[in-house]
């Protein structure tokens, strides 16, 4: 059963276009893990240093334990607590089949 993770960000003033590099190397990196299913990120239209990221992954434990340790993620995880003016927020949702 797969699984969706909702990232909130909150970027500090000059940092988006830094954000967005760093951002963009780990998702086209991502998109070629096996356990990889979808990943989009939104922008608030009425405030440029929001952004939301949707992810869906194949399976929690290996984003935990595998996705999260992947060497092409350590610059970002790195830049974090430079780009961000407070704590990601993140959620973790399954689907519901009914």
């Amino acid at each position: 059963m797969s699984i969706a993770y909702l990232v909130g960000f909150r970027l500090r003033e000059g940092q988006r276009e830094r954000f967005l590099d760093l951002l963009t190397a780990v998702m086209d990196a991502m998109r070629h893990e096996a356990t990889y299913r979808a990943a989009t990120l939104h922008a608030d239209p009425d405030d440029p240093t929001r952004f939301l990221l949707h992810e869906i992954w194949a399976d929690h434990d290996d984003v935990v334990n595998v996705q999260l340790h992947r060497p092409y993620r350590r610059a970002w995880h790195a830049a974090l607590p430079e780009l961000l003016r407070e704590e990601r927020r993140i959620e973790v949702w399954r689907p519901v089949e009914p």
